[in-house]
């Protein structure tokens, strides 16, 4: 077996766990999002939304993660041309835009920025 061959397959193996965390990540949101509303008491819909909408996008977010890993897997050992490079920096682009504005949207923040501190509790 070729090198190639070893670093496609891991490039597809990389790019398979994006999926599927992105996909699970979905379902265990949904049914989590689900059994909260099925217990639900007064006045926490609004609270089962936004915890569903925080995992839902920490799911896509690990999931582009593992994408861009394998992207850059496949361009670097197996394909290392400068269209191939182009190409893979216009998606680690497209990718890093969109981790960035799911980031600000499920805390608030962007990523360089700290998290408020928590006031002591007296």
């Amino acid at each position: 077996m070729e090198f190639k061959e070893v670093m496609e397959g891991i490039g597809k193996a990389v790019d398979a766990a994006g999926v599927a965390a992105i996909v699970i990540g979905i379902i265990a949101a949904s049914l989590i999002a689900a059994g909260a509303l099925l217990r639900r008491r007064k006045n926490e819909g609004h609270k089962t939304y936004e915890t569903y909408r925080r995992r839902l996008g920490r799911s896509i977010l690990l999931g582009l993660e593992l994408l861009v890993a394998a992207d850059i897997i496949r361009t670097v050992a197996v394909t290392p041309t400068f269209e191939s490079v182009g190409v893979l920096g216009l998606i680690v682009l497209i990718r890093t835009f969109l981790s960035f504005s799911l980031e600000l949207e499920i805390t608030g923040r962007w990523p360089w920025q700290k998290s408020p501190a928590k006031e002591p509790t007296a």
